[in-house]
C-alpha cells in the first residue's frame, strides 16, 4: 500500500468479475486490490491514518459495480463525494444496460466513465490509465498545495506582510512607507521571503501565488 506505483481498486461483489477484471490488469501489469463489497471498501479507508484524508498517494482509481448487495456502488460513489476523493480517485462505474441511467447521473455529478458490461478489454484498459493520469495530476497539485502552505505558515507575521505587498508590484521604498518600516528592513524581509518561498524574484513569487490552489 505504500508503493508510489499506479493502483487500481476493484469493488464488485462477483468474483468471477474480480478475477477477470484482475488478470486484465495484471496482463497490463497494473497493481490492483479486490473488494468484494461496498462496505469492505469503505473499511479500508476508515483503516487509513485521518480516514484516507491524505489518500491515496500514488495514481489511483476505483472500478465500481453499480449494484451490490448491501451498500449499492452509487452509495458508496456518494461517499466518496464527501470526502473529496473524487479528483484523486477517479471512479468508473461498470454497469448492466438498465444502469445506464444512473451511471449517466453519476458522470453528471464528476463520475470519470462507465463501461457496459460485457466491456472490452482494451477500451476499458485504455479508460484506467486515463483515470490514473488524471489521479496523478490531482495528487501532485495537492502535494505542491501542501508544499506551498507549509512554506507560507514558516514566514512571520512582517514576512507575510511585506510578501502582500511584493506581490503587488511595490518597490521597497513604498513597502518600508506603508508597513513604517526602513528600506533596509525591507531589504531584509524580501531575502528573508524569497529564501523561505524558494523563489529568485518577485514575479516567480507571484506566479506561484497565483496558481490554482496556492495559499
Amino acid at each position: 500500500m505504500s508503493s508510489s506505483l499506479p493502483m487500481v481498486y476493484i469493488v464488485d461483489d462477483e468474483e468471477v468479475v474480480r478475477d477477470a477484471l484482475g488478470w486484465l490488469l495484471r496482463s497490463r501489469r497494473q497493481l490492483f486490490e479486490g473488494f468484494a463489497s461496498a462496505e469492505a471498501f469503505l473499511d479500508f479507508l476508515d483503516g487509513l491514518p485521518e480516514g484516507g484524508a491524505r489518500w491515496p498517494n500514488c495514481p489511483s482509481c476505483l472500478l465500481l459495480d453499480v449494484r451490490m448487495p448491501g451498500l449499492s456502488g452509487l452509495a458508496l460513489f456518494e461517499r466518496l463525494i464527501e470526502r473529496g476523493l473524487l479528483r484523486r480517485l477517479p471512479v468508473i462505474f461498470l454497469t448492466g444496460h438498465g444502469d445506464v441511467p444512473s451511471a449517466v447521473d453519476a458522470l453528471k455529478r464528476g463520475a470519470y466513465d462507465f463501461v457496459e458490461k460485457p466491456f472490452s478489454d482494451n477500451a476499458l484498459v485504455d479508460r484506467v490509465l486515463q483515470a490514473l493520469a488524471q489521479s496523478g495530476e490531482a495528487i501532485a497539485l495537492r502535494d505542491r498545495d501542501r508544499l506551498l502552505q507549509q512554506r507560507v505558515h514558516e514566514l512571520t507575521e512582517r514576512e507575510r506582510e511585506v510578501m502582500q505587498l511584493i506581490v503587488r508590484g511595490l518597490p521597497n521604498k513604498l513597502i518600508a512607507d506603508q508597513l513604517h518600516i526602513s528600506v533596509r528592513t525591507v531589504e531584509v524581509h524580501r531575502a528573508r521571503v524569497f529564501d523561505k518561498m524558494e523563489v529568485k524574484s518577485a514575479v516567480e513569487l507571484s506566479n506561484l501565488l497565483r496558481e490554482p490552489g496556492a495559499a
